[in-house]
């Protein structure tokens, strides 16, 4: 296990190398507390510094059966070149310097102000995991829904149909983590993670009396972080989509059968052992599955544990994680 850890370095693994002060490192810590996924992924630095290309194989040569004193065609495998982009995400933080002084700690009292930028960063990130499309967001980056919404695409044995057909459908992903399956990367030479910049103090216009600017001091703090999504192997990430919830049920009378779901994704996995393998949901998902998993049996194999100090749920010893941004109506059905 310790090698595993090694080899799936996370957010804050690769911030604490890429800066060695560890002035980020903290403000990572509280990125992750906001948002579970940031604490499974793996993280790696890209090799262009606009994102990561790679090489993927897309045939492989097939052998001749020779017979005495017959030849034999050379021949060799194919490979296409794969290009994953970063985005920007940037933001703000200002607060009235007379009103931060008045709280009597002014870096404790911005701090408090400032997580809210966090928290939106945090959610804007694990939104753009999952929905992120460059077609229609140049400045994004693409997440996994794009490169599966269709049940007859080359990767459509990795998805598997909930049965839900209305527009309040979910999904549930399940997916391995690590260098050589799936993981997030930031853009050659840049830092890991939140970068901070603390601008101190700054005259800010005042321009909510029309033509009559005014100024006043402020305390301004920028928020960056640079990301994206390499999809190395499609083989590692498994979709459970048309999940309708208006029809789930605690016994799946109606409705889908979430345990006998994600038992099905875990087997369309080639080697679970091969990375780190999570499966997302949001809460409502969640919920019914440990419903449902504990009305099918008494030993149920949804399980708890303490990891780190924090409760996390296990289905058949993989993490089940809970994400807000995975929305419970993804609109029309996947066909």
């Amino acid at each position: 296990m310790a090698a595993l850890t090694v080899l799936n370095p996370t957010l804050l693994d690769l911030a604490k190398v890429t800066d060695p002060d560890g002035k980020i490192a903290d403000v990572v810590e509280i990125l992750n507390e906001t948002n579970e996924i940031l604490d499974d992924m793996t993280w790696l630095e890209g090799n262009l510094t606009t994102g990561n290309m790679f090489s993927q194989r897309t045939g492989i040569p097939a052998p001749t059966w020779r017979k005495l004193y017959g030849g034999v065609q050379p021949n060799k495998a194919t490979n296409v070149q794969v290009t994953n982009t970063c985005g920007m995400l940037e933001a703000y933080a200002e607060v009235d310097k007379a009103l931060a002084d008045l709280a009597g700690n002014a870096a404790a009292f911005r701090l408090q102000e400032d997580r809210a930028h966090i928290e939106g960063i945090s959610q804007e990130i694990a939104d753009t995991l999952f929905y992120g499309n460059e077609t229609t967001e140049p400045e994004a980056f693409t997440g996994f829904s794009p490169y599966y919404n269709s049940l007859s695409a080359a990767n459509g044995e990795n998805i598997i149909n909930g049965g839900g057909s209305g527009t309040d459908t979910a999904s549930i992903w399940l997916v391995v983590w690590s260098p050589l399956t799936c993981f997030g990367i930031v853009p050659k030479g840049s830092k890991a993670g939140m970068q901070v910049t603390d601008k101190g103090q700054v005259t800010v216009e005042d321009a909510s009396n029309g033509s009559n600017t005014g100024r006043y001091e402020a305390y301004r703090t920028h928020y960056r972080m640079d990301a994206g999504l390499c999809l190395r192997d499609w083989r590692y990430v498994v979709r459970i989509a048309n999940i309708d919830k208006s029809t789930l049920v605690k016994d799946a009378a109606s409705g889908a059968d979430l345990p006998d779901l994600m038992f099905q994704a875990m087997r369309k996995i080639p080697n679970l052992s091969r990375g780190r393998p999570v499966f997302y949901a949001n809460r409502d998902i969640i919920t019914m599955l440990g419903r449902q998993t504990a009305n099918l049996t008494k030993n149920s194999t949804l399980t708890q544990e303490m990891v780190g100090g924090k409760m996390v749920e296990r289905f058949h010893g993989i993490p089940v994680r809970r994400v807000d941004a995975l929305a419970a109506d993804e609109g029309a059905a996947i066909t």
